[in-house]
């Protein structure tokens, strides 16, 4: 059994000031009336150091949105796993839709950072996803099957609990679209599927699995119960504290992680 995950996707939204108010009360909150998750916000590179110092000591843990698989080098513009250690994240995104469609990612980019964040103890949130086209067309459980293969295949996995992969629908994500629970699990049963071929029947059950695309508290708990759905990836709705707060209440206790 595993503890749930709510992470909470800033993406390239709020101002310091605004993620600084929003932090200090979902800690606040959370800390008064603890709920039965883990929690990770993911704020935009500029204010992860900020983000650190309100989230440090705390059960809201800090994460980043993206990075590079290399530690150091030339490469302008780039992030490195060992910067987002040092400055107090414990959890990554990689592979995000938005990365894939609008900069190109690739599968095989996207395993090369699983190994890294891997590496270096980081833990990754490996985001994979079908196109509405792809839905209609009847293709979901082939892309899903190639996309976690192509981007997690070879991963050295020696502690299943520290890899987390979110299913993001690409049609649901910031559409108000969202999958049904049923649609929602038969998707995340293809992906457990999958991680038992990579990796083992025994480890797959520990790897966390999230929805995302477009939750929020009046859909969390249907989405929440069901098997395999171990969390969330919250996009639009982290970025409120009472829609976020929300949407953690609403997890069911399924366990503690191990």
């Amino acid at each position: 059994m595993t503890t749930p995950l709510i992470a909470g996707n800033v993406k390239m939204n709020l101002s310091r000031r605004e993620m600084e108010a929003l932090f200090t009360r979902v800690v606040r909150e959370l800390d008064a009336d603890p709920a039965g998750a883990d929690v990770v916000y993911c704020p935009p590179f500029p204010f992860l150091p900020d983000a650190a110092r309100i989230l440090s000591g705390t059960r809201v843990a800090l994460g980043a949105q993206n990075m590079h698989w290399e530690e150091s080098g030339a490469y302008t513009g780039e992030v490195s796993p060992r910067h987002l250690e040092e400055v107090g994240c414990r959890y990554v995104i990689l592979g995000h839709s938005e990365r894939r469609t609008l900069f190109g990612e690739t599968d095989a980019g996207v395993r090369r950072k699983a190994a890294a964040a891997l590496g270096l103890g980081l833990i990754p949130i490996v985001c994979v996803g079908e196109t509405e086209e792809e839905r209609t067309s009847g293709a979901t459980e082939v892309v899903l099957a190639r996309q976690v293969a192509g981007s997690l295949g070879g991963v050295d996995l020696p502690d299943p609990a520290r890899l987390v992969v979110a299913y993001e629908p690409v049609w649901a994500i910031g559409t108000g679209k969202v999958a049904t629970p049923g649609e929602a699990q038969a998707s995340h049963g293809t992906l457990r599927g999958e991680l038992r071929k990579i990796f083992g029947a025994e480890a797959a059950p520990h790897v966390r699995i999230l929805y995302g695309g477009s939750v929020k508290p009046s859909n969390a708990a249907d989405l929440l119960r069901e098997p395999d759905i171990d969390g969330a990836l919250v996009g639009g709705a982290c970025l409120e504290a009472v829609s976020f707060l929300g949407i953690v209440r609403a997890v069911p206790r399924k366990g503690s992680c191990g």
